[in-house]
């Protein structure tokens, strides 16, 4: 029977928020007044133990309003939402970092936490002197953390620094110390926010590989916090989807991801129109429409990709394509224009107005969302285009039926190609 590590009941969590007011012109002696009344009203405040707050207009802010959840012993649950949408805030009260201010959370067991860079750690004590004061924190006895000290030195690759006040370290080293601190000490429960994007990409690697092991074998729970959608696919079974301080979405980790990244295409751009390049190439329009089907794109349609702009002096290496990514950002497919082209040389281009075009042609594309990004170029010279300025966005919606047994619905792979087929005689 599963059991349940943490529970929430109409949790909130209230700030109260200072404001200066705006006003107009004011005397010299309204000026000193005021002053002098804003002294008088903090020195009563601190006197009689009430908290000091500056501004002359007050306001109530929930980062938490009513959340209600359960989390079982196991899970790999990854928590997600814009920022401000109050995910921080949750991990710090489930830490008991700080009190809800409504309602009520149940945590059983014992949580580590790593929040962010400069928690945890006394700075003046060195990174063996912190590594056994967590571990008594934690209420482990001296002679268990020295039977975990090997294991979390040599999962950091801190050892040679491991007699230097953390204060010194780097932001990499910290994180990679205070990971292998919270991983190997045995909590119940493990915490862990976006601080791991500090550290390197190979030891985000094994992070997540830790976790995986700590939840999966180890059967300990965790708790994270990303905006990577490729690492809580990978990571995480269950999901919760906050949004301004709210419970928007909990369930599977999968239909969680899709709900937010649906949400966060809403103002999808299907076409960019502005004037952007240099004094070689000009790109005026890129639009991504679905042929014979304005108002949507379905996978049993010709998706179109359009360029269109002006070649203003002759080059030679001109650059046209496109990636194609899906919702979770993984690369699916790079084109050019002139692919087709079986010589495959490098030619002069002369000037003057171009339109090229692109077909993804019907049932290649599963259902699921996309983001086009515009490779405009020189060959081995130079970019045309910075900063994805003509990206395009889109979405695609099965309504056929066809392709639905190709549909790859596992640790963020959804959107992919359908498999080719041909007829045979069986």
């Amino acid at each position: 029977m599963s059991e349940i590590v943490i529970k929430a009941e109409g949790l909130g969590k209230k700030y109260i928020i200072g404001h200066k007011a705006t006003r107009g012109y004011k005397t010299f002696r309204e000026q000193v007044l005021q002053h002098v009344s804003n002294f008088y009203s903090r020195t009563k405040k601190l006197v009689s133990g009430q908290e000091v707050l500056e501004g002359d207009q007050l306001e109530e802010f929930w980062a938490l309003k009513d959340l209600n959840f359960e989390i079982e012993r196991g899970d790999r649950v990854g928590i997600i939402g814009k920022n401000g949408a109050g995910k921080s805030t949750l991990l710090k009260v489930l830490s008991r970092i700080t009190e809800p201010t409504t309602g009520k959370v149940f945590v059983k067991g014992r949580v580590a936490s790593l929040l962010e860079v400069g928690t945890g750690f006394h700075h003046e004590l060195t990174g063996r002197e912190n590594i056994f004061l967590n571990g008594a924190i934690m209420g482990m006895s001296r002679a268990e953390i020295k039977r975990k000290f090997d294991e979390i030195v040599d999962f950091s690759g801190v050892e040679k620094f491991l007699d230097t006040p953390v204060k010194r370290y780097s932001s990499g080293m910290y994180v990679r110390l205070a990971f292998s601190v919270a991983a190997y000490l045995e909590p119940e429960i493990l915490v862990i926010d976006e601080v791991l994007a500090v550290g390197d990409a190979e030891f985000q690697k094994k992070c997540l590989g830790k976790m995986q092991d700590v939840s999966s074998i180890e059967g300990r729970t965790v708790l994270f916090v990303s905006h990577n959608l490729m690492a809580l696919s990978s990571l995480c079974n269950k999901g919760i989807y906050l949004k301004n301080g709210q419970v928007r979405s909990q369930g599977g980790i999968e239909e969680t991801l899709s709900q937010y990244t649906r949400e966060g295409m809403e103002s999808l751009t299907t076409e960019w129109i502005g004037n952007t390049g240099d004094e070689y190439v000009k790109i005026y329009r890129t639009k991504v429409f679905c042929a014979e089907s304005p108002h949507g794109f379905f996978t049993h349609k010709d998706i179109i990709i359009e360029i269109e702009g002006e070649i203003l002096k002759p080059v030679y290496g001109l650059i046209i394509g496109f990636w194609l990514f899906s919702q979770f950002d993984y690369q699916l497919a790079y084109s050019l224009f002139d692919d087709t082209d079986p010589s495959m040389e490098i030619k002069m281009h002369e000037t003057g107005k171009f339109l090229k075009r692109f077909i993804i042609p019907a049932n290649t594309l599963a259902q699921g969302s996309y983001r086009i990004q515009f490779d405009f170029g020189i060959h081995n010279l130079k970019l045309i285009v910075q900063n994805k300025e003509c990206d395009l966005e889109f979405s695609v919606e099965n309504i056929a039926g066809l392709g639905r047994k190709y549909l790859v619905d596992h640790k963020g792979f959804r959107s992919l190609f359908r498999t080719s087929w041909s007829q045979e005689k069986f």
